[in-house]
């Protein structure tokens, strides 16, 4: 038979009360102790991110830009009249030389014009030829006139003197003797005057002549301007070197001012790069820069940098010291490095994807001995193409990530697998 003990159901409700106590302060004890734990850090694969060192040591800063190989001397070969392309010599690639026909090109027009300019000509050559013909015998009539005139001025002087003689020998009347000399004096008289007008007669002439001889060089001149231009339906290189950009065909019409073609020297190319303009900023003239055409590299100097931008660029030229390595050919792709400065002792590392010159970034350093890494802000100096100057936030020794780590900005570390 049961025996009742006294006391239980009280013992029994006391405990559950005791334990609800406790699991109720317990709640609120494990919620802040959660509240204090630091959130799981995101992982991050190692082999996915760009992780590199700070040093401190020399620098070389400069600047990158892709580009490529021109000649330096570019001849252009424009049409100087309208004409229609008869027949093509040679195609693009085609190696000329001075005097290499590329193309022959007709124009009808043209060809009428300078045949008519050489009928000018020749008719201006033969109205010269008849008016010196006509001019030189007036001036024979007026040398005639004035050589009878000297003749009877002459004999008018001589019968003057002998009537003079007569006179003081009181053989002739004094009034015969009045006679000859007024008829030498008048005849001395139109001498003069004829001489006069044979000599101002003479200048008259050379200027008509002259007038017409300038008359026939400008006929000459137009039908050789003329002629030149028939003559250069005939394209010609004009240099030495590699025809280029030969896209004509047979048929086709053009007006002056087209350009034909274009010779270059393959032998004489230079680097075109094109430079952000965020760092074109420093290049200098005369400054080294290194040319990599795939297959080789070459150095050489900055000879010209364009004052404007275009879609953002700066374009660079560069003057070729050395020999180009084989295969270098002009259009041919490039990537050129300009040497801005050497730095000989800074604080530096590699330079982050969104790391700009002169600028604050934050960037993931990892904890010595751990596997995480924690946000950290870090200024940054001078750039280069691979390295940037640290200035504040690091020190030597010092690993970061240099990747992009935007999808992280909500997190202060993450942890490197």
């Amino acid at each position: 038979m049961d025996v009742p003990r006294k006391g239980a159901r009280r013992t029994k409700i006391i405990k559950r009360s005791i334990a609800a106590v406790i699991v109720l302060a317990a709640i609120p004890l494990v919620t802040w102790g959660l509240s204090r734990l630091k959130p799981a850090a995101p992982p991050v694969e190692r082999g996915s991110v760009w992780i590199d060192s700070v040093k401190r040591g020399p620098m070389l800063r400069n600047v990158r830009g892709l580009g490529t190989l021109i000649p330096e001397e570019i001849l252009w070969i424009p049409a100087l009249t309208d004409g229609r392309v008869e027949k093509l010599h040679l195609r693009q690639g085609a190696r000329v030389g001075k005097n290499s026909v590329i193309l022959e090109m007709s124009n009808p027009e043209l060809t009428l014009a300078m045949n008519e300019a050489e009928w000018q000509v020749k008719m201006a050559e033969a109205t010269y030829l008849d008016l010196k013909v006509k001019l030189e015998s007036e001036q024979l009539d007026k040398q005639a006139r004035t050589a009878q005139l000297e003749s009877e001025f002459v004999q008018a002087q001589l019968k003057f003197e002998r009537d003079q003689q007569l006179e003081k020998q009181g053989l002739t009347p004094e009034l015969t003797l009045k006679l000859s000399k007024a008829s030498a004096e008048e005849l001395k008289k139109r001498f003069n005057l004829e001489e006069k007008r044979y000599s101002i007669s003479s200048q008259s002439v050379e200027a008509q002549l002259a007038s017409q001889r300038v008359q026939i060089e400008k006929l000459r001149a137009a039908y050789q301007l003329k002629k030149e231009q028939v003559e250069g339906l005939k394209i010609r290189a004009g240099t030495d070197g590699v025809l280029q950009e030969m896209t004509l065909q047979v048929g086709q019409r053009v007006v002056a001012g087209t350009i034909l073609s274009k010779v270059a020297q393959p032998q004489k190319l230079k680097a075109e790069l094109k430079i952000a303009e965020t760092q074109a900023k420093d290049i200098q003239m005369g400054q080294l820069a290194i040319i990599d055409t795939r297959n080789g590299t070459v150095e050489g100097r900055v000879i010209r940098i364009d004052p404007a931008v275009v879609n953002g660029t700066v374009t660079v030229d560069v003057r070729i010291d050395g020999k180009l390595p084989e295969g270098a050919r002009p259009d041919l792709s490039v990537d050129g490095t300009v040497e801005i400065e050497r730095l000989n002792d800074v604080l530096f590392t590699g330079r982050p994807v969104f790391g700009q010159e002169k600028s604050m970034v934050t960037l993931f350093k990892l904890e010595p001995g751990t596997n995480e890494a924690l946000r950290v802000q870090v200024k940054l100096g001078r750039q280069s193409v691979n390295n940037i100057e640290v200035l504040e936030g690091l020190k030597v020794g010092d690993q970061v990530i240099l990747s992009d780590m935007s999808q992280f900005d909500a997190h202060n570390r993450v942890r490197v697998n």
